[in-house]
């Protein structure tokens, strides 16, 4: 890129050897890479596992940062109050196969449907879900 751009320049002289001038931009750059603070931590790593251990003790944590809990928390809640507005079969329906995990044949037996009633409030439930969370999916595309 510093190349491409320096190339770009009105000011941009002709080049007598290109191939020389864009290595000594490559190594200078990797030797800014070197000096800079990010590369300390891994140039001056402890060799031991047991101080490896350490120093990884202080690297940030990847458990998720307060900013997506509160998104989680939000979406949860909306997604609990869709929830609540379906229909108590359509909801049960629904709970009963993402939440718990049963096949559409156990939900039926479970509830003393058919198959396809089951089938029917599935769908009607996805389709009410789909309409109020609308917005929470169509951003990420």
């Amino acid at each position: 890129m510093k190349a491409y751009h320096a190339m770009r320049k009105e000011d941009a002289r002709e080049l007598d050897d290109p191939a020389r001038w864009i290595t000594r931009i490559a190594v200078n750059s990797c030797l800014d890479r070197l000096r800079s603070r990010k590369w300390q931590f891994w140039r001056k790593r402890p060799r031991t596992s047991q101080d490896e251990g350490l120093a990884l003790a202080l690297i940030r944590s990847s458990a998720p940062e307060a900013e997506d809990r509160y998104f989680a928390a939000q979406i949860s809640s909306r997604l609990e109050a869709a929830l609540d507005r379906l229909s108590a079969r359509q909801r049960a329906v629904f709970t009963l196969r993402h939440y718990d995990d049963l096949s559409l044949d156990q939900i039926g037996e479970l509830l003393g449907l058919d198959v396809g009633t089951v089938k029917a409030h599935m769908f009607r439930a996805v389709s009410k879900l789909r309409g109020e969370l609308r917005d929470l999916y169509e951003g990420s595309r």
